[in-house]
């Protein structure tokens, strides 16, 4: 079987592979869901990503966790925001999911993440 073509949402990082339904306008594809599609990045999400750039070069060779985003922008970790933050960074290939010590992937993490840089 071919290997179906894939693409990154740009609102939540997640990979989403083609249907038939977008078999006609996949060019136009960008979102995942009709939910990423009509959540808007604000400056709240921007803040987050700048912040955990800013962290990731503060500690080039250590993980950092999510919850750092508690300390810094008094935000909760656990929303789905923060986890879209991360998501988006490891699209852009600026840094890793990892969990336990080793690499994940964005599709297959649950629980608590921690983020590496690349």
């Amino acid at each position: 079987m071919a290997e179906l073509a894939s693409k990154r949402c740009p609102v939540c990082g997640r990979r989403f592979w083609w249907r038939k339904k977008w078999e006609r306008d996949w060019e136009q594809v960008r979102f995942c869901s009709a939910r990423c599609k009509s959540t808007r990045l604000d400056t709240t999400d921007r803040a987050m990503e700048d912040c955990l750039r800013r962290l990731l070069c503060q500690s080039p060779n250590k993980p950092v966790p999510l919850a750092a985003l508690r300390e810094h922008l008094n935000l909760d970790p656990d929303t789905e925001r923060a986890r879209n933050a991360a998501r988006r960074l490891v699209a852009a290939g600026e840094a890793v999911l990892v969990q336990n010590g080793r690499g994940v992937a964005p599709e297959a993490a649950r629980g608590v993440l921690w983020l590496r840089r690349r």
